[in-house]
């Protein structure tokens, strides 16, 4: 069981930030997320700082901890411009970057460049797009590509990736079509629960929705006769109605009881006082420390 951590891109960088990102690495955490987007929920009107400029940052910060987005999305990317910036992080991290991605939601990303919210079927089709696009972008010296909604011509990403063939992909997905594109793309799948209302599960049923969410994600992979077990199956915590920060040993009760349904690495957000992601940092600070050996 993998131990990692999502830092909001909210500190500047002189001031907190840094140290931050140090001090993750220094408690040991398998890798340092950070969110993808150009603002964010009761985030909305403080400061937030843009994901890839973070991870450069934090690479040239940090020494061994891996680094990634959870998730990155097509609300306002495109694939050309963001396998460029990849390859650089992933330089700069001298091979320490995973690209967490998905289909992307409804929200301020959503409508920021001006467009309308794309329905659920439309977002659907365009990560269809979108992951293979990128996929060829970060494998190809020189990539042409046309499709429906993005273009790619004689766009060269000359070196290409440090990690070989391609930076990995950690795929959120609950859907049968995004589970799909996790079996053929993904080298791990990321969930939060059950995405019609994670917090009305409850907590006794939270492990179970996983489960079942990862027998898709099987049956996904025997079409294309994949193992399923070459894929990491990562959890992002918060938005269940599970409280595994309230003490080292409620952490290591809800971590095993995961443990049992497949997954292999949990994300706990980096506390932030004042705000939903409030926690004791003594406890989290222990969980951190003490509780990979419990788990091992």
């Amino acid at each position: 069981m993998r131990l990692s951590t999502v830092i909001l891109p909210i500190y500047r960088w002189a001031a907190q930030g840094r140290e931050v990102w140090r001090r993750a690495e220094q408690l040991g955490f398998h890798t340092g997320y950070t969110y993808d987007h150009l603002s964010w929920r009761s985030f909305r009107d403080g400061p937030w700082y843009g994901a890839v400029p973070t991870l450069t940052a934090a690479a040239a910060a940090t020494e061994r901890m891996r680094l990634g987005t959870l998730v990155t999305s097509p609300n306002f990317r495109h694939p050309v411009t963001l396998a460029k910036e990849l390859i650089t992080v992933d330089d700069v991290s001298d091979g320490r970057l995973t690209l967490g991605i998905g289909a992307g939601g409804t929200g301020f990303d959503a409508t920021a460049l001006g467009q309308e919210a794309w329905t659920p079927r439309e977002r659907a089709d365009r990560f269809g797009e979108f992951l293979p696009v990128l996929d060829r972008l970060l494998t190809e010296p020189v990539a042409d590509y046309e499709g429906e909604f993005y273009s790619a011509r004689e766009v060269r990403n000359i070196p290409g990736c440090v990690q070989r063939p391609r930076i990995p992909f950690a795929v959120a997905a609950t859907g049968p079509r995004g589970m799909q594109l996790t079996a053929r793309y993904g080298q791990a799948w990321v969930t939060y629960g059950d995405p019609r209302g994670p917090a009305d599960v409850p907590v006794e049923d939270c492990p179970t929705v996983v489960s079942r969410q990862f027998d898709k994600l099987e049956i996904a992979c025997a079409e294309i006769d994949r193992d399923p077990g070459e894929l990491e199956r990562v959890l992002l915590t918060g938005s269940t109605a599970e409280r595994p920060l309230e003490s080292l040993d409620a952490f290591v009760d809800f971590a095993g009881r995961y443990a049992e349904v497949g997954i292999t690495e949990i994300v706990l957000h980096w506390p932030v006082a004042d705000s939903v992601y409030a926690a004791d940092e003594k406890v989290f600070e222990r969980i951190a420390t003490e509780a990979p050996a419990q788990l091992s």
